[in-house]
């Protein structure tokens, strides 16, 4: 199996600085040229799972068959046999893709977010780093308040630690901020990699 090249063109430019709205950067770190027994086994498992294909993350993940099977694994549980609303686990994967500037996720999940029932409008301000709808919903308001300090903070205060447990319980909680360390991590991986956004999105 060969896994096609990236026609993404950009400015090499460093991640950080990229906005969501920019064409990425050529990718840097993709799969391998030529595919072992193992990273072929690995890519075929893919194809055939509930992505349909090689692609985000599992592009360079790909050198490390292991890895992208535990990762995979992971990704799996949480979106598709995962407990929390659509509509919180989209507007956190978006809140997370915005936050580390993720390009690839934001394309692929903010149509998906809105799909859920995240408002347009909720969407459109977080990518143009606007103050959210004063109307938004208070457990997407506190999402993504939780995301924020969580990401910038590397914790979350008592008192938003409380708010979000008299919201969710102690279950939804941790499967919560598993998605955001879950998708935080890939988003590192790609903003590292250059991964391209998804064929056709944005």
């Amino acid at each position: 199996m060969t896994i096609p090249p990236s026609r993404n063109t950009g400015a090499d430019t460093p991640t950080p600085t990229r906005s969501l709205r920019d064409a990425p950067p050529p990718e840097r770190l993709g799969p391998p040229a030529a595919l072992n027994a193992e990273q072929h086994e690995a890519a075929q498992a893919l194809v055939n799972g509930p992505r349909g294909g090689v692609y985000g993350p599992f592009r360079p993940l790909l050198h490390r068959p292991p890895l992208l099977h535990a990762v995979a694994k992971v990704g799996e549980v949480l979106r598709y046999q995962g407990t929390l609303a659509g509509e919180l686990r989209e507007w956190t994967i978006c809140v997370v893709a915005h936050e580390l500037a993720n390009v690839f996720e934001w394309r692929m999940h903010r149509p998906l977010a809105e799909k859920a029932g995240v408002p347009a409008a909720a969407l459109a301000a977080l990518e143009a780093g606007l103050p959210l709808p004063p109307d938004l919903q208070p457990e997407l308001a506190l999402a993504a308040a939780l995301a924020r300090e969580l990401l910038a903070n590397h914790d979350v205060s008592d008192a938003h630690y409380a708010a979000a447990l008299r919201a969710w319980g102690e279950p939804a909680l941790v499967e919560w901020l598993t998605l955001v360390g879950y998708f935080a991590m890939v988003s590192w991986l790609m903003n590292v990699a250059r991964t391209p956004g998804p064929s056709g999105a944005g």
